[in-house]
């Protein structure tokens, strides 16, 4: 019986120092809000309602766009386009987020970039409106989108 009491008492000592490791851990940065919709435009290659999604880890920011208003006209292989991302920093500057990842795609699939990386600061409030997405895929077709008006629920704060 005494085996059964040192191995339960060993196990309520791993769950309160769990317990307590929890309560002391630091926590992570956020953005809010997470994801975002605007409406683009991408002059020939079309244009509509696009999904902004954001992460943070300290001054270290993502964001992956994705759009079924805008397809792949050809085949894509993963990681082969290159993507930049100008978002406006409230009260002047932007912020460019930058990458080559991003899902194979075939004809007629929705566009999707991303996690393409930036940098932020605390505080940063960032708006795609007034902002580029370039994507370059073989290294000579460009599209390039503007947003047409203000990001839904609103801009990206981040912590």
């Amino acid at each position: 019986m005494r085996g059964k009491r040192f191995g339960t008492g060993l196990s309520l000592a791993a769950g309160a120092l769990a317990v307590c490791s929890l309560a002391f851990a630091p926590t992570a940065a956020a953005v809010a809000p997470g994801t975002a919709t605007v409406n683009a435009d991408c002059g020939s290659y079309g244009g509509g309602d696009a999904t902004l999604t954001a992460t943070q880890s300290g001054t270290s920011a993502t964001i992956t766009l994705r759009t079924s208003s805008v397809t792949a006209p050809v085949s894509i292989g993963q990681d082969s386009l290159v993507s930049q991302l100008t978002m406006v920093k409230e009260g002047g500057g932007t912020v460019v987020f930058k990458g080559t990842k991003n899902p194979a795609m075939s004809t007629g699939d929705a566009l999707e970039v991303g996690p393409l990386s930036g940098t932020v600061a605390p505080g940063d409030t960032l708006e795609a409106f007034g902002g580029t997405l370039k994507v370059t895929a073989f290294g000579f077709i460009t599209i390039t989108c503007t947003a047409t008006a203000p990001q839904a629920p609103g801009p990206f704060v981040f912590d």
